[in-house]
Protein backbone atom coordinates (compact mmCIF):
# COMPACT_ATOMS: atom_id res chain seq x y z
CA UNK A 1 0.00 0.00 0.00
CA UNK A 2 2.54 2.42 0.96
CA UNK A 3 4.24 1.48 -2.54
CA UNK A 4 1.28 2.29 -4.09
CA UNK A 5 1.10 5.56 -2.64
CA UNK A 6 4.48 6.57 -3.44
CA UNK A 7 4.07 6.22 -7.16
CA UNK A 8 0.67 7.74 -6.93
CA UNK A 9 1.90 10.73 -5.90
CA UNK A 10 5.09 10.98 -7.46
CA UNK A 11 2.80 10.44 -10.99
CA UNK A 12 0.44 13.58 -9.75
CA UNK A 13 3.34 15.79 -9.05
CA UNK A 14 4.96 15.11 -12.83
CA UNK A 15 1.40 15.57 -14.50
CA UNK A 16 1.38 18.64 -12.27
CA UNK A 17 4.37 19.69 -13.42
CA UNK A 18 4.14 19.36 -17.09
CA UNK A 19 1.40 21.30 -16.92
CA UNK A 20 3.22 24.40 -15.11
CA UNK A 21 5.84 24.01 -18.07
CA UNK A 22 2.94 24.27 -20.92
CA UNK A 23 1.71 27.03 -18.90
CA UNK A 24 4.73 28.65 -18.46
CA UNK A 25 5.49 28.59 -22.50
CA UNK A 26 2.06 29.95 -22.82
CA UNK A 27 2.55 33.18 -20.90
CA UNK A 28 6.04 33.31 -22.35
CA UNK A 29 4.80 33.66 -25.84
CA UNK A 30 1.96 36.39 -24.98
CA UNK A 31 4.65 38.27 -22.68
CA UNK A 32 7.65 38.58 -25.38
CA UNK A 33 4.32 39.64 -28.01
CA UNK A 34 3.11 42.45 -25.63
CA UNK A 35 6.65 43.79 -25.47
CA UNK A 36 7.01 44.23 -29.27
CA UNK A 37 3.35 45.43 -29.26
CA UNK A 38 4.35 48.14 -26.68
CA UNK A 39 7.99 48.74 -27.54
CA UNK A 40 6.46 50.00 -30.88
CA UNK A 41 3.55 52.13 -29.61
CA UNK A 42 5.71 53.64 -26.70
CA UNK A 43 8.46 55.18 -28.86
CA UNK A 44 6.00 56.03 -31.43
CA UNK A 45 3.60 57.51 -28.59
CA UNK A 46 6.35 59.00 -26.78
CA UNK A 47 4.77 57.41 -23.56
CA UNK A 48 7.40 56.70 -20.80
CA UNK A 49 4.81 54.58 -18.96
CA UNK A 50 4.17 52.66 -22.00
CA UNK A 51 7.98 51.97 -22.69
CA UNK A 52 8.54 51.08 -19.24
CA UNK A 53 5.41 48.28 -19.28
CA UNK A 54 7.12 46.71 -22.53
CA UNK A 55 10.34 46.49 -20.62
CA UNK A 56 8.68 44.67 -17.82
CA UNK A 57 6.64 42.41 -20.24
CA UNK A 58 10.70 41.57 -21.74
CA UNK A 59 11.43 41.16 -18.20
CA UNK A 60 8.70 38.89 -17.59
CA UNK A 61 9.56 36.70 -20.42
CA UNK A 62 12.94 35.67 -19.40
CA UNK A 63 11.50 35.29 -15.56
CA UNK A 64 9.39 32.69 -17.26
CA UNK A 65 11.94 31.28 -19.13
CA UNK A 66 14.54 31.78 -16.17
CA UNK A 67 11.56 29.78 -14.36
CA UNK A 68 11.06 26.69 -16.62
CA UNK A 69 15.18 25.93 -16.32
CA UNK A 70 14.75 26.35 -12.35
CA UNK A 71 11.98 22.94 -12.37
CA UNK A 72 14.74 20.88 -12.64
CA UNK A 73 17.47 22.38 -10.58
CA UNK A 74 18.11 21.26 -6.81
CA UNK A 75 16.38 23.88 -3.69
CA UNK A 76 19.34 25.27 -3.51
CA UNK A 77 19.79 26.60 -7.37
CA UNK A 78 16.24 27.36 -7.12
CA UNK A 79 16.07 29.91 -4.40
CA UNK A 80 19.32 31.40 -6.19
CA UNK A 81 17.36 31.84 -9.10
CA UNK A 82 14.89 33.70 -7.17
CA UNK A 83 17.34 36.06 -5.62
CA UNK A 84 18.50 37.07 -9.12
CA UNK A 85 14.82 37.67 -10.51
CA UNK A 86 14.40 39.73 -7.17
CA UNK A 87 17.57 41.53 -8.12
CA UNK A 88 16.32 42.27 -11.39
CA UNK A 89 12.84 43.52 -10.00
CA UNK A 90 14.59 46.13 -8.86
CA UNK A 91 16.73 46.89 -11.67
CA UNK A 92 13.82 47.19 -13.55
CA UNK A 93 12.47 49.55 -11.35
CA UNK A 94 15.44 52.13 -11.00
CA UNK A 95 15.04 52.11 -15.07
CA UNK A 96 11.82 53.10 -14.98
CA UNK A 97 12.50 55.72 -12.54
CA UNK A 98 15.64 57.15 -14.63
CA UNK A 99 13.75 57.18 -17.40
CA UNK A 100 10.72 59.01 -15.96
CA UNK A 101 13.18 61.53 -14.61
CA UNK A 102 14.95 62.29 -17.97
CA UNK A 103 10.80 62.71 -19.27
CA UNK A 104 10.17 65.05 -16.85
CA UNK A 105 13.52 67.14 -18.38
CA UNK A 106 12.05 66.56 -22.11
CA UNK A 107 8.11 66.74 -21.16
CA UNK A 108 7.23 64.88 -24.57
CA UNK A 109 3.33 64.96 -24.26
CA UNK A 110 2.12 61.05 -25.40
CA UNK A 111 -0.25 60.26 -27.55
CA UNK A 112 -3.21 59.46 -25.03
CA UNK A 113 -5.73 57.26 -27.40
CA UNK A 114 -2.55 55.76 -28.70
CA UNK A 115 -2.05 54.43 -24.67
CA UNK A 116 -5.21 53.94 -23.26
CA UNK A 117 -5.77 51.51 -26.38
CA UNK A 118 -2.50 49.39 -25.87
CA UNK A 119 -2.74 49.86 -22.32
CA UNK A 120 -6.35 47.63 -22.45
CA UNK A 121 -4.53 44.99 -25.10
CA UNK A 122 -1.60 44.88 -22.09
CA UNK A 123 -4.66 44.26 -19.97
CA UNK A 124 -6.48 41.76 -21.46
CA UNK A 125 -2.93 40.05 -22.27
CA UNK A 126 -1.93 39.91 -18.52
CA UNK A 127 -5.30 38.92 -17.27
CA UNK A 128 -5.44 35.82 -19.37
CA UNK A 129 -1.40 35.49 -18.24
CA UNK A 130 -2.88 35.45 -14.62
CA UNK A 131 -5.79 32.84 -15.16
CA UNK A 132 -3.21 30.38 -16.30
CA UNK A 133 -0.86 30.99 -13.58
CA UNK A 134 -3.42 31.80 -10.79
CA UNK A 135 -3.15 28.00 -9.15
CA UNK A 136 0.37 28.22 -9.51
CA UNK A 137 0.97 31.23 -7.27
CA UNK A 138 1.37 29.24 -4.13
CA UNK A 139 4.76 27.61 -3.90
CA UNK A 140 8.46 28.22 -3.66
CA UNK A 141 10.09 31.74 -4.18
CA UNK A 142 10.34 31.22 -7.80
CA UNK A 143 6.79 30.13 -8.37
CA UNK A 144 5.67 33.52 -6.51
CA UNK A 145 7.69 35.27 -8.44
CA UNK A 146 6.24 34.69 -11.35
CA UNK A 147 2.82 35.34 -9.49
CA UNK A 148 3.92 38.71 -8.53
CA UNK A 149 5.57 39.17 -11.89
CA UNK A 150 2.16 38.60 -13.97
CA UNK A 151 -0.17 40.49 -11.18
CA UNK A 152 2.10 43.93 -11.06
CA UNK A 153 1.91 43.74 -15.02
CA UNK A 154 -2.22 43.63 -14.97
CA UNK A 155 -2.21 46.36 -12.22
CA UNK A 156 0.41 48.46 -14.18
CA UNK A 157 -2.23 48.22 -17.20
CA UNK A 158 -4.95 49.67 -14.98
CA UNK A 159 -2.47 52.66 -14.34
CA UNK A 160 -1.71 53.06 -17.61
CA UNK A 161 -4.91 53.37 -18.90
CA UNK A 162 -5.49 55.74 -15.82
CA UNK A 163 -2.30 57.95 -17.05
CA UNK A 164 -3.72 58.03 -20.71
CA UNK A 165 -7.26 60.02 -19.52
CA UNK A 166 -5.13 61.89 -16.99
CA UNK A 167 -2.93 62.79 -20.38
CA UNK A 168 -5.94 63.71 -22.29
CA UNK A 169 -7.78 65.53 -19.63
CA UNK A 170 -4.61 67.54 -18.16
CA UNK A 171 -3.63 68.12 -21.39
CA UNK A 172 0.32 67.72 -19.99
CA UNK A 173 2.84 64.46 -19.33
CA UNK A 174 2.84 64.59 -15.73
CA UNK A 175 0.27 61.41 -15.17
CA UNK A 176 2.03 59.82 -17.28
CA UNK A 177 5.13 60.01 -15.64
CA UNK A 178 3.66 59.62 -12.12
CA UNK A 179 2.33 56.11 -13.52
CA UNK A 180 5.59 55.92 -14.47
CA UNK A 181 6.53 56.21 -11.27
CA UNK A 182 3.93 54.02 -9.45
CA UNK A 183 5.69 51.28 -11.54
CA UNK A 184 9.02 51.46 -10.41
CA UNK A 185 7.41 51.10 -6.94
CA UNK A 186 5.62 48.06 -7.22
CA UNK A 187 8.66 46.71 -8.82
CA UNK A 188 10.73 47.66 -5.81
CA UNK A 189 7.81 46.37 -3.40
CA UNK A 190 8.17 42.40 -5.30
CA UNK A 191 12.29 42.62 -6.03
CA UNK A 192 12.08 43.02 -1.86
CA UNK A 193 9.59 40.28 -0.82
CA UNK A 194 11.10 38.23 -3.70
CA UNK A 195 14.38 38.79 -2.26
CA UNK A 196 13.76 38.02 1.12
CA UNK A 197 11.80 34.88 0.61
CA UNK A 198 14.88 33.18 -1.56
CA UNK A 199 17.57 34.15 1.17
CA UNK A 200 15.20 32.80 3.74
CA UNK A 201 14.67 29.57 1.10
CA UNK A 202 18.59 29.52 0.46
CA UNK A 203 19.34 29.13 4.13
CA UNK A 204 17.05 26.20 4.70
CA UNK A 205 18.73 24.42 1.61
CA UNK A 206 22.04 25.00 3.03
CA UNK A 207 20.94 23.71 6.60
CA UNK A 208 19.19 20.71 5.01
CA UNK A 209 22.72 20.16 3.29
Amino acid sequence: MSGCSCSHEMTRDEAADRTYRRVLWTVIAINFSMFLVETTAGRWGQSVSLQADALDFLGDSATYLVSLLALSMGAAWRARTALLKGATMGLFGLYVLGTALWHVLVLNQPVAPLMGGIGALAFVANVASALLLFRHRAGDANMQSVWLCTRNDAIANVAVMLAALGVWTSGTAWPDLIVAAGIAGLAFTSSVRVVRLALGELSAARAAA
